[in-house]
Order: structure tokens, then sequence, then C-alpha cells
């Protein structure tokens, strides 16, 4: 039965081709299960360099299937060492006994995850306009900028911290951290001499971050502080200028790596988050109308999690779907309820943690960066822990 005014009906669609996007997509083809996915743009995009991949998400990949390709296209990270110039101080965390933590380029992740979809599971060129209920089936109906309309049983909105499928279910507008974030790639040819390790040097309140992908290619981000209304340029020289305006002063491997950068890979962009008690107390779900990763739960890079839980989240959505699909004693909306269930708790816990860790790299006063301090040390007395988490079997 199709809804009325709709062009067409489909059983699962999702808004966003990005990387939870495909990772769900690839979930529900793993068990057997068709969907389609509409993405506004022309073709895959990987905004945003390169994302660390830590031990949880590895389980998540290793369900998808594709954990064995992907672990060929990185090297695997030592640790993590953060120095303070301006202090003399340097701390080392060895990985060793947290587990497999790669970087891997965002191309490299979404075009496996597309590679491993059947043909036209992809739909470029679909901007969405707007998500509504149709009020004679109760299912939801996607309205297309060309005007077309898609009606949908499932609908999963994939699409970012400014989610038009997050706004349809009512959820509050992402913030943004007083930091912003220009990263990027860099090739070198012939190798590079970088330890294996995820490096971070801080000088003031700017940061630089280094993770080797190959023995040729490097990730690297620099952060700064900046009012929460600044806008970004959008020509990647600019944005290469600006970058080496912030590491004045760092070693000259930082400066000659962001000056032999490649300018196609730059993203300058604050970094969003969407607060701990908005995910506590938000509705992740109407009818069977839902979010997942950066639509359900951006929060900043500090604890490498935006990338790996949106995986996770795919996951746990293809195993609550596919009972549905494959005739279990579920229904469509008991397995959105699942799949929120199962998931709320995690990404309040990561948002939280992350959130809290972001307002210590910021410039706030020192009495509330000991309050902070010891909330998370009463909260998060293992701040690795949630690197051990596994979203369980597709």
């Amino acid at each position: 039965m199709e809804s009325s005014g709709c062009d067409e009906m489909q059983e699962i669609v999702i808004v966003g081709g990005g990387l939870c996007g495909l990772a769900t997509a690839l979930a529900l083809h793993r068990k057997g299960v068709k969907s389609v996915v509409l993405e506004k743009s022309e073709s895959l995009r990987s905004e945003g360099a390169a994302i660390g991949v830590l031990p949880n998400g590895w389980k998540a990949l290793d369900q998808l299937g594709v954990a064995p390709y992907l672990r060929t296209t990185a090297l695997p990270l030592q640790g993590m060492r953060i120095t303070w110039m301006d202090k003399g101080n340097e701390k080392f965390t060895p990985y060793k006994n947290i587990g497999e933590v790669r970087c891997l380029k965002r191309s490299d992740i979404v075009e496996t995850f597309a590679d491993a979809l059947p043909p036209r599971t992809i739909r470029f060129g679909c901007d969405i306009v707007s998500v509504e209920m149709d009020p004679i089936t109760s299912l939801p109906s996607i309205l297309l900028s060309n005007g077309n309309r898609i009606g949908a049983k499932v609908l999963i909105g994939c699409d970012g911290s400014r989610s038009i499928v997050a706004s349809f279910l009512g959820l509050k507008p992402a913030k943004t951290f007083r930091t912003c974030a220009i990263r990027g790639l860099t090739s070198y040819p012939n190798g590079h001499s970088f330890p294996l390790e995820f490096v971070r040097l801080i000088v003031g309140q700017t940061a630089v971050g280094r993770l080797p992908i190959t023995d040729k290619l490097v990730h690297w981000f620099v952060s700064v502080q900046q009012g929460t209304d600044a806008k970004f340029p959008q020509d990647t020289q600019v944005i290469k200028q600006r970058a080496m305006e912030a590491v004045i002063g760092h070693p000259a491997d930082v400066q000659e790596m962001i000056k032999k950068c490649d300018l196609d890979s730059l993203w300058f962009s604050h970094l969003r988050y969407r607060a701990p008690w908005d995910l506590m107390f938000g509705n992740f779900r109407e009818k069977t109308v839902t979010v997942a990763g950066d639509a359900m739960h951006v929060m900043g890079p500090f604890l490498g999690q935006g990338g790996s839980s949106g995986i996770e989240d795919a996951v746990v959505l293809g195993r609550n779907l596919a009972k549905t699909i494959n005739g279990s004693c579920f229904d469509h909306e008991e397995a959105v309820n699942q799949y929120i269930k199962e998931r709320k708790m995690r990404v309040v816990k990561l948002a939280t943690q992350s959130y809290l860790t972001g307002l210590l790299f910021e410039n706030r006063p020192m009495l509330t960066k000991i309050v902070i301090v010891a909330v998370m040390a009463i909260f998060f007395r293992n701040p690795s822990a949630h690197t051990q988490y596994d979203c369980g079997l597709l």
C-alpha cells in the first residue's frame, strides 16, 4: 500500500550517504534486507579527511565484514603522546592495554561501504526538503527538492548534525564548542619518519594533532579557540593559510606538514555536539522514524568516538530491523524502539565524557576545570573504558 500522494514506496529509506548512512545500508544488506540511501551530493563525500577507529569501532566493522580490508589501508598506532610545549610537560599512553587503534581515511571507509552495497542502493542528488507523516497510512513521507515524494515503512535519518529528520523528531539543534578545527591530509611520496603515535602538541589554546595513516600519509588537525558565531572560509588556500598562522612557533616538521598538505582534503568547521541532557531526555523515535550517527549524537572528537559510535548504531539497527523483515514477532515500531533502548545510555555516556573533555580544552575558569576533573574522576574512573564496548553480533 502506498502513501497518499507519494511517487514511490520503499521498505527502508536512509537519509544521508555518509559514513553512518552507508554503514546502516550495509548492515541491512548483510542481513538480506534491502534499503535505499538518499544522498544530496552528486558523489560520495568524505568531509573531515580521516577518523581514528578504536577497538569498539573495529568490533563493529568486523560485524559489517569490511574490517579485514580496511586494516590493509592503515597501520596500527602504538599510543598517544601529548606534549604541552609551553610548559615542557609530556604524557605518553600506550595502546597495548586498549587494543587496536588505527586512523582511516574517510574516503577509504565510505568507498569500501559503497562498493559492498548492491547497485542502485545509493541515489545521489536527492536533496531532502521535509519529512511528514502521511495522514492516511501513518507512514513517513519524504519530500525532495525536485518535488518528488517518497514513502517509507521505516525512515532512518543519518543526515548529520543539521539533520532534517532530527528536526522532524523535535530534537534540539546541535550546539557548538568554542573550539573549531582545521583537518587535512599530507602525503609524503618518499615516506615520513613520524612515529606510529597519535601526537598532540599544545601551545596555549592551540593544539596540533598528527596521526599517521600509512608510512606515506598523515592525518592532522589544528584546533583553535574561536567564537561560536564565527564564519569559516571555503577557499582551501585561505584555510591552509589560517592553519599556517595557527602553528607559528610549532616545530618545523609540523609547519612543513601543513605547508605540503593535500588541498582537496582540507576542512574547517566548528566542533559541534548534542548536549548530554538533550540526549537523555530527547525523543529519538516517532513511530518508524529514527536517527543514527551525528543526526542522533554528534559529539566533539575528544574521545575519537564520533565515527565508531555511528557504525555501532548501524549494527544495532541492522540486527533489530532484520527481525521484522525476516518474520520475527517484532514489528517495525518495536524494532526501532529496541534500537533506541540499546543505544540511548551508550551514547549518553559517550556524549557526557566527550562534552566534559571538550570543556577542559576550552579557555574556562580554573575553578570550572577543577570541578570538571572531579566529576570525571567520579563518573569516568577508567577514561578509556568506552573503547571496550561491544555492540554485539549483527
